[in-house]
């Protein structure tokens, strides 16, 4: 099962180690705890639309392309998971 508060603890993670912060750095710029700030990351909280909003701002990042890469992430995993049709015999023959 696809957790969407689990993608956006990756990506949210993975856009604070590009940039080199600690999630001190992080939770200090955002009004974030860093208790809670790690949990975001590690998927065990979800997070609101405003506590979004300090962390993409603290990440030089827009929600929107917070929101347009989890949902990329997302997109990749359905695909992955989804199941695959099996060719049906065109000349199937009937037993009487």
């Amino acid at each position: 099962m696809i957790l969407v508060r689990q993608e956006i603890g990756e990506v949210l993670r993975e856009r604070r180690l590009d940039l080199g912060l600690s999630l001190r750095e992080v939770a200090g710029a955002s009004a974030v705890s860093f208790g809670y700030l790690s949990e975001l990351e590690r998927g065990t909280k979800e997070a609101s639309s405003e506590i979004l909003g300090a962390l993409t701002a603290a990440l030089d990042l827009t929600l929107s392309g917070l929101l347009e890469t989890v949902a990329e992430r997302v997109g990749r995993a359905e695909r992955m998971s989804a199941p695959v049709p099996l060719p049906l015999a065109e000349n199937r023959v009937h037993a009487a």
